[in-house]
């Protein structure tokens, strides 16, 4: 191990969830950069791994990401982990693993723990296709827009919550997704208490205004449903014969035309087109 950062998940719960990888690579790394050196030291004491560790946070991560950038380039290898889950997902390891990447630095990626995917795989949701979108805005206006602009989405999407922000998000999302879109609640994954209620929106809101919301929530909401194009009639497809005619197009091209307007065979259009003109 010379010159390269790993991404090391850690467990969202269980600490058994450590793989024998991502421990041998915190063993051999140089040093850890770590969100909170005091819960990834935690982590290290239950693992009897002794390393250096340096903070790497949302605040200080401007000039820390500078200088862990240069140990690697002096060839040190770095353990970048979160408190909880994949490093660099929803997490400010996403710009040291750009640095890295821009200063030509391999990074190299353990499997392992993830509350996003453990939650979509128990959700009962949809999981062919599906969006992660992280936490929402706690301010109100932007938590909103995030919202509508997600009105249409039809892939299942995912979002990481807080207890005590939990309620004004599922008003949020009632609003903007109406009452009756399933969702799936998913708290303490991987630990004694895990749970998950599958509900609609309306539904879990009537639920946690009996019962305040406790732990870290994943939330697994339904796409919208497609939208059915209703077919058209006939009807419409004679009287758009007759104008596209009355703008001069012959009836074979004013056919043609309406059958791939409308979606429908040209035959059903010609038939249409006759009985009109008979009818007349």
């Amino acid at each position: 191990m010379a010159g390269m950062l790993y991404l090391v998940p850690t467990p969202i719960g269980n600490l058994g969830d450590v793989s024998q990888r991502a421990r041998e690579t915190l063993e051999q790394a140089d040093f850890i950069a770590a969100e909170d050196t005091r819960v990834s030291l935690k982590l290290l004491n239950h693992l009897g791994i002794k390393k250096s560790l340096v903070s790497y946070y949302e605040h200080n991560k401007a000039f820390k990401g500078d200088k862990i950038v240069q140990r690697i380039l002096d060839g040190e290898t770095c353990a970048l982990v979160s408190d909880a889950g994949s490093p660099a997902i929803s997490d400010p390891g996403e710009d040291l693993v750009k640095q890295c990447a821009a200063a030509g630095i391999p990074v190299c990626a353990i499997p392992g723990p993830c509350a996003a995917i453990t939650a979509l795989s128990i959700s009962g949701q949809s999981t062919g296709r599906f969006c992660f979108e992280g936490f929402l805005s706690t301010a109100k206006k932007s938590r909103r827009e995030h919202l509508e602009s997600l009105k249409g989405e039809q892939r299942t999407m995912i979002f990481y919550e807080a207890p005590h922000k939990l309620a004004n998000t599922l008003e949020d999302l009632r609003d903007v997704f109406g009452p009756d879109r399933g969702i799936s609640l998913c708290r303490e994954l991987t630990k004694l208490h895990e749970e998950v209620i599958r509900t609609t929106l309306d539904g879990a809101l009537a639920l946690y205004a009996e019962t305040p919301p406790k732990g870290e929530f994943v939330l697994i909401v339904a796409g919208a449903p497609e939208e059915v194009q209703e077919s058209a009639s006939p009807e419409d497809a004679a009287t758009r014969v007759a104008q596209l005619m009355a703008q001069g197009l012959s009836r074979k091209d004013a056919v043609k035309q309406t059958a791939q307007e409308l979606g429908l065979p040209k035959n059903t259009v010609y038939e249409a087109a006759l009985k009109a003109e008979e009818d007349q």
